[in-house]
């Protein structure tokens, strides 16, 4: 299963548009997200892809039930799930993750620093950067082959304008 992972959205609209449309065309089936969607009309926009997504909130969600009325699949982190006998564990920020690692867990995923990196070892560890490319100027995310606990760091754009 490939599954697509994007953090840090931030409501950045065009971004959104572009990292979706990838994802799609890269044939992913499931869509994780690591927080900082922002606003719900953001989410909304996430959710017209059309790909199925679990998420976690972040730092700057603060509007959690607007988002959770779009969809119902966005949880406090750190967030624990099963998916195709896999144990995923989920946060916006990485020390969350930390205080709840176990040794079932097989890929721990996490954003907030806006940074892109991919870890291996007993644990696929993996923050896509950030989708919204308002810091960096560069807009990113990851795709991860569950079945090769595999990741890979993609690029969907650069951030025209001013960045924060």
């Amino acid at each position: 299963m490939l599954v697509g992972v994007l953090s840090d959205t931030h409501d950045n609209l065009p971004m959104i548009e572009r990292a979706t449309a990838c994802l799609r065309a890269r044939g992913v089936e499931l869509l994780l997200h690591a927080g900082d969607y922002v606003s719900p009309f953001a989410l909304k926009l996430i959710m017209r892809a059309g790909i199925p997504l679990i998420g976690v909130f972040g730092n700057n969600d603060g509007e959690k039930p607007g988002l959770q009325s779009v969809t119902a699949d966005i949880f406090d982190g750190p967030h624990r799930f099963e998916l195709d006998g896999r144990t995923i564990l989920m946060a916006h920020d990485a020390g969350a993750l930390v205080r709840a690692m176990t040794p079932d867990v097989v890929l721990a995923i996490w954003g907030h620093t806006h940074k892109p990196e991919v870890g291996a070892g007993p644990v696929l560890r993996v923050n896509p950067g950030e989708a919204g490319g308002w810091l960096s100027g560069r807009a990113t995310g990851a795709i991860v082959d569950l079945k090769k606990l595999l990741a890979e760091i993609i690029e969907f754009g650069r951030q025209e304008g001013p960045r924060i």
